[in-house]
Order: C-alpha cells, then sequence, then structure tokens
C-alpha cells in the first residue's frame, strides 16, 4: 500500500527497480525512462508537510506530505518532510535540475542515481526511485516557491534503508544486521554505526536498537560518563542470556534482562557493549 505520513524514525537500492539503471546500479543517470508501475500515484502532488525533527526521536504523528503518500513501503515511512528550500542562485531551470538541487541541498542518504518522472503539472513533479516495481524514494520538485525561485525540492521521503537496494546501503557509514534466517533487519530495529571522526570516536561502533544505543569502545574513546558500565572486550554471557537470532558476518547479538548492556559474540569470544545515557552524543 501507499505510505502514509507516519515514520518509525527520523533522521539522518538483485533487487529490480522499475527501469534497468536501478536494477544494475552501475549508471550514473540521474532521471531515467523506466517503466510506470501497475499502480502509479494519483494523488494530489501538493499537501501540508512538517519536518521529522532529531532523528533518534520516533514521530509517528509526521506528516511528510505528497512524497510521504507517493512512498510504497513495506514498513513505515523512514524519514520525510518539507525541503528548508533553496537559494536564489541555486534553483534549476527545469524539474530534472531541480531534483539535482535536492542532493546538493538536503544531503540525503538515498541513491543518487535512477528515478523516474511519475506525475507531472505545471508546477511539480514527483520523481521516484522503485525497487520491484515500488517506490521507496519519492521527491516533489516543485517551480517557484516564496524566496526560492526556479525548480528545486518540496518534499521527499524514504522508506526503511533496509528496503533500499545493498548496493547502496553497502557504501553507508552504517550496518545492516540479518535476522535467524538471512533477513535484513530494518535499521529502525536495528543497525550500528561507526563513531564520529570530529569528536574523535572514529574507534566506537554504536549499536542502536529500538531508540537505546550500545557502544564497543575497545579505545576508551567516550566519557565514562557516558556510558552505564564499561566495555569489556572478553565478557560471559549472563545465565539469562539469550540469542537474538540477529548477526553480522560471525557477529551475534545476545541480550539480557539487565538492559546496561548487550553482548557480541564471534569466534574471538564474547564482548560486552554498555549502553549509552540518553542524550549523551557528539556534539
Amino acid at each position: 500500500m501507499r505510505g502514509g505520513a507516519r515514520t518509525a524514525g527520523a533522521v539522518l537500492l538483485a533487487v529490480t527497480a522499475t527501469g534497468c539503471a536501478a536494477d544494475q546500479g552501475d549508471r550514473e543517470d540521474l532521471v531515467i525512462t523506466g517503466t510506470p508501475p501497475a499502480r502509479p500515484y494519483d494523488g494530489p502532488l501538493h499537501l501540508p508537510a512538517r519536518p521529522t525533527g532529531d532523528r533518534a526521536a520516533p514521530a509517528p504523528d509526521l506528516d511528510a506530505g505528497a512524497a510521504g503518500r507517493a512512498l510504497e513501503c513495506d514498513g513505515e515511512i523512514w524519514t520525510g518532510g518539507p525541503s528548508g528550500g533553496w537559494g536564489e542562485a541555486d534553483g534549476g531551470a527545469t524539474p530534472e535540475e531541480g531534483l539535482a538541487v535536492y542532493f546538493e541541498v538536503e544531503q540525503a542518504e538515498v541513491p543518487d542515481h535512477g528515478y523516474r518522472a511519475e506525475r507531472t503539472s505545471a508546477e511539480r513533479v514527483l520523481y521516484s526511485f522503485d525497487v520491484a516495481g515500488r517506490t521507496k524514494v519519492a521527491v516533489v520538485v516543485a517551480k517557484d516557491r516564496p524566496g526560492s525561485p526556479g525548480w528545486g525540492p518540496e518534499t521527499s521521503a524514504v522508506c526503511d534503508p533496509v528496503e533500499l537496494p545493498a548496493w547502496f546501503t553497502d557504501t553507508r557509514p552504517y550496518d545492516l544486521w540479518t535476522d535467524a534466517h538471512g533477513a535484513r533487519v530494518p535499521f529502525t530495529e536495528l543497525h550500528t554505526v561507526r563513531g564520529d571522526a570530529h569528536c574523535g570516536w572514529e574507534s566506537v561502533t554504536f549499536l542502536e536498537t529500538r531508540g537505546v544505543t550500545y557502544a564497543r569502545d575497545p579505545e576508551g574513546a567516550l566519557p565514562a560518563t557516558m556510558l552505564a558500565g564499561r566495555y569489556l572486550p572478553a565478557a560471559r554471557l549472563p545465565a539469562d542470556a539469550r540469542d537474538t537470532g540477529h548477526h553480522l558476518g560471525e557477529r551475534r547479538l545476545w541480550r539480557s534482562a539487565d538492559t546496561t548492556a548487550v553482548y557480541v559474540q564471534d569466534s574471538d569470544g564474547v564482548e560486552s557493549w554498555p549502553r549509552v545515557e540518553p542524550g549523551r552524543g557528539c556534539k
């Protein structure tokens, strides 16, 4: 079904797209001809939209505008909302140039080629990035917005990264885990991400699961006050620990009733990753 105005988390494609460029992932065409889906979006191209806010905070009442309605997510919308506008010198002379402005001004973590014009009107165009004939990224570009002349992005919305192709997600700074059956786990449920370089946290790996963050900190780069305990490179699994079935390569994730730490097991043993206290992060 088409995406609604909801998201499970806020900001931050062997998959067949509705066009050969996105299928192979090796062409740099921003816009392709593609093949229209069986049920193209037929709703309005202009709807009210609100920003997602902090990417770590769920926004269940998010209205991602027309872009959000155009999505066809298997799960919930990951992020979406209105653009912040574009400068007088930035607007495009054509809708396609307006889509290029989206990548310049929004710095979006989405594929940068393989889009198809799904709906067109005199003042707006809906561009879709499709996977297996279903829209996973939607961008509505508009012409001559207040203070933003020319074509540029009005609203955009994205499904959970797990619904984007591996050729894209494998290049991101985050890692998607797999479940016991080998299926990729939704980003909003579980992922790991490397620490920010500008805070000197390159050696840190953060594990984020359902709004709670844990940290692997082998070099002690994080302040002790930021953590609920210590990172332990050699730990024992608690008696009540259970294998979640989630894994990333050799790493397997274990949890216990004590939520101050999670346990990550590989061929070298078990590590204890302490919880990051809420509100603590790189400034």
